[in-house]
């Protein structure tokens, strides 16, 4: 437990240094600094198992941990021999390695829904891929794509629909409509209305909800119907909702999908998964024009793939998916007593699947308040919890779970105290917190 008057003075310089050298002082904007309270963004020095020390020598249970790709832990022992095996190896070759096959083959045989899988380095690379695969294969244009998920990637039929869409043509931006979660109506809609111009339906197959009852199963019917390619963004639900993603849990078969995160336990591997018919289009053994599908220097480095392997055999030989879902359980039983007993239930609301929990910060009137989330965002790192998210890792011990729902009471009652002056000001300590996508900043 850290004092009241917590504060990073290294971390500080160091994000001094990042900022002087880097647009946005990191490499992802969810990690930015302006994600944490004003002068309160730890800078990692090192991670184990579930914590992480900041350069200041302050240590913190860490959730959410690699935008949620470490589910199994900082340097997970199986994970890291694998990796340092193959560097001795060579990493990357003039033709492809055999380790390329053996991973396809252990990734087809933990995602059985697929029949083909190519391997990338990052989500949006994959997501573009399999966008590009379906216009190729439909002769449509269009993209719709869930309206209700945050990300998709970076690339500009994406970008172009977010506040952050500077440099991006309109004219790109018009070929991407979208629908929302859970209504098929809606969705049957705008197919009808675009007729034979939409290519793909792109969506995470479950977020902070679960699907309605035939949702999955009523968009796999309205897209056979309507001539689209159905795309799953797994990159959150693969190996968090089961070993074979959500398509796996919900028994609902995509076209297309992509994976990530959680598949490399923090190493840089993605993958695009899918039917050998549309697959195979991005390959060498048809006669139809070719579609440039994923070509990438780095694709297939063999230590990220020997990552993967290692992770896939972790998570089916151990349980990590009903681990995760078991702390999950634990964790969000616990945050919501603890505000609960401090009479903040109906203000720091716990959402989401077990294994894949956030946060949502109300103020007096109930409305999302980012100057509320800055106040508990204080006293979570003031109590050593680095938590973006309540996003759990299998490393997590129950101890860690019970320590993160002390802190959480104690930040709740600060809260009951900022709800009945009703205003948080005196504790948030500066600016508060911002969005990720915003037009300015």
């Amino acid at each position: 437990m850290h004092s009241e008057d917590f504060q990073l003075p290294r971390s500080r310089a160091a994000n001094e240094r990042l900022h002087a050298l880097i647009p946005g002082g990191a490499h992802t904007y969810a990690k930015g600094d302006d994600q944490y309270p004003e002068d309160l963004a730890p800078v990692i020095s090192h991670g184990r198992g579930a914590h992480v020390w900041d350069v200041d020598g302050n240590r913190y249970i860490e959730y959410g941990s690699g935008l949620r790709s470490v589910s199994l832990g900082h340097a997970h022992p199986r994970v890291t021999e694998a990796v340092r095996r193959e560097i001795d190896r060579g990493s990357n070759f003039v033709r492809p390695s055999i380790v390329e096959a053996e991973a396809a083959e252990r990734f087809l045989a933990t995602v059985p829904t697929a029949e083909m899988v190519k391997f990338a380095k990052n989500g949006s690379d994959a997501t573009t891929a399999a966008v590009r695969l379906a216009r190729a294969a439909t002769g449509r244009q269009r993209v719709a794509l869930c309206a209700d998920h945050p990300f998709f990637s970076t690339d500009d039929w994406f970008i172009g629909t977010t506040p952050m869409s500077a440099g991006i043509p309109a004219a790109t931006n018009e070929l991407t409509v979208a629908f929302p979660y859970g209504d098929l109506a809606a969705t049957e809609d705008l197919l009808t209305r675009y007729q034979d111009e939409i290519a793909c339906l792109i969506l995470e197959p479950a977020t902070h909800t679960e699907p309605p009852p035939g949702y999955l199963a009523g968009l796999r019917e309205l897209a056979d119907r309507h001539g689209c390619v159905l795309i799953f963004d797994e990159m959150i639900t693969g190996f968090r909702w089961s070993e074979a993603g959500a398509q796996g849990l919900y028994g609902v078969v995509p076209d297309l999908s992509t994976f990530g995160k959680a598949l490399g336990n923090g190493f840089a591997v993605s993958a695009l998964a899918g039917r050998r018919e549309l697959m195979e289009r991005g390959g060498l053994r048809h006669s139809g024009e070719r579609v440039f599908l994923l070509s990438t220097t780095h694709g297939a480095e063999t230590h990220s793939l020997a990552a993967a392997m290692a992770v896939q055999g972790v998570y089916t030989e151990e349980g990590v998916t009903a681990r995760l879902h078991a702390l999950g359980e634990r964790l969000a039983a616990g945050v919501r007593d603890a505000a609960a007993g401090m009479g903040v239930g109906e203000h720091v609301v716990v959402r989401g699947r077990a294994s894949n929990l956030v946060f949502a910060t109300l103020d007096e009137n109930g409305q999302p308040s980012q100057e509320y989330r800055t106040l508990f965002l204080r006293r979570l790192l003031a109590g050593g919890v680095l938590a973006p998210s309540f996003v759990v890792s299998s490393a997590l011990s129950e101890a860690d779970i019970d320590h993160t729902v002390d802190v959480v009471a104690q930040a709740c009652a600060v809260y009951r105290k900022a709800l009945d002056a009703a205003d948080p000001s005196a504790w948030v300590g500066g600016r508060p917190v911002k969005p990720v996508f915003r037009r300015l900043v």
